[in-house]
């Protein structure tokens, strides 16, 4: 593929590990790790997303007449719509029921990651808009160019979803919980910013967490060892097979994160009796904490906030991180300090009247989107500005 407009070559490649990471990661950047060639890398060769599992890699790499790698998206050919957290089951089963075969569809996406982030990736420099706009262009053409269904690009930024837009993408608004810091010294100072019954609500839980007799224990960089992964691996495993029924991560997945990127990890594990009962997994950007997967080997009252929560925002005080994102859903994490904020996803068909359906379908739950957040803030636990 070529863009008419730049000296650019645009094309698929089958595998991260067919691209140098120094390439890759030159226009992906250093702010948010979940782009960076070393976890994508991670996913792939560990069996977590591979072929065999549904996720079959088609990166978008572009070249320009030196050959030298300027832009790049993350994609996936997918034989189903699982670890994605942008829901379009009922859309492959509208499709089915029309006599359409939705599957395999495209997909632009960090595999079983809901955190929002670049992904019409460009290289630093006077052409970067143009790259990310040969992109935008080149993916809204991928279903009639690859002759699939669809192509997805979701938790993308809102000036990305923009360009996409102008590209001739659908766009379809969500939201998640994310925590700013108003630089707070500490944790009392977050609590001081809440009203009176939400910081005693709090602070409640915390001690209900300690009085059971739980200490919390943050791991990061060299501390992290492969005693610290075989316990997280079981609660994640675990906590999957209650709730989910399948887990999406290998054990391998987390030997090879932990080796390559154990500078930007923050596991917090829980310990009981000198046993580990629980912990999250965070990822560290440079100004922001993402909160990515929980587990734990029982019900342990108040526990899965106090490490996923509130362990969070310690740290990211600590560090002077300026927010932390907490995932997907959960709108308990409104009452403990999380507001509501968009996020955004594009989508291109290639029938023309399943392109109108899902056009109107993405504008009413956008109406009922920012109605709903905008309920949803007025609830939030800080005090109320004095007039």
């Amino acid at each position: 593929m070529a863009d008419g407009d730049r000296a650019l070559t645009i094309e698929t490649v089958e595998s991260i590990g067919a691209i140098e990471a120094a390439d890759w990661d030159a226009c992906a950047g250093a702010d948010n790790p979940f782009v960076s060639h070393a976890f994508l890398h991670a996913v792939e060769a560990s069996g977590s997303a591979a072929p065999d599992t549904g996720w079959g890699p088609r990166h978008l790499v572009a070249r320009d007449a030196a050959g030298t790698l300027v832009g790049a998206v993350p994609m996936y050919l997918k034989g189903h719509s699982y670890g994605e957290y942008v829901f379009d089951h009922a859309w492959a089963e509208a499709y089915r029921r029309a006599g359409g075969r939705y599957y395999p569809k495209l997909q632009a996406c960090v595999p079983f990651t809901p955190v929002p982030g670049p992904r019409l990736l460009a290289r630093p420099g006077p052409d970067a808009d143009a790259v990310r706009d040969a992109l935008a262009r080149t993916f809204a053409g991928l279903p009639q160019r690859m002759k699939v269904s669809s192509a997805h690009l979701t938790f993308c930024t809102q000036a990305e979803a923009e360009t996409l837009e102008d590209a001739g993408c659908i766009l379809r608004r969500g939201f998640q919980f994310h925590w700013e810091n108003r630089d707070y010294r500490d944790f009392e100072a977050f609590l001081a910013d809440l009203s009176h019954g939400r910081r005693k609500a709090i602070r409640r839980e915390r001690r209900a967490v300690a009085e059971q007799g739980i200490e919390l224990v943050p791991l990061t960089g060299a501390d992290i060892r492969a005693e610290h992964w075989d316990a997280f691996f079981g609660f994640y495993i675990a906590t999957s097979d209650r709730k989910w029924g399948s887990p999406y991560l290998t054990r391998e997945f987390f030997d090879r994160l932990g080796a390559a990127m154990a500078g930007r990890v923050l596991l917090v594990l829980a310990r009981k009796d000198g046993d580990w009962i629980a912990g999250a997994l965070n990822l560290i950007g440079s100004d922001t904490l993402y909160g990515r997967n929980w587990g734990s080997n029982g019900e342990h009252p108040f526990l899965h906030f106090e490490a996923c929560y509130y362990q969070a925002l310690d740290f990211a005080i600590a560090r002077g991180l300026k927010r932390v994102e907490a995932g997907a859903q959960g709108e308990h994490k409104l009452q403990r300090g999380y507001l509501p904020v968009p996020t955004w996803s594009a989508h291109v068909l290639r029938e023309a009247g399943f392109t109108q359906a899902v056009r109107d379908f993405c504008r009413r739950e956008t109406e009922a989107v920012e109605e709903h957040c905008a309920a949803l803030a007025a609830e939030g636990p800080f005090k109320t500005p004095a007039a």
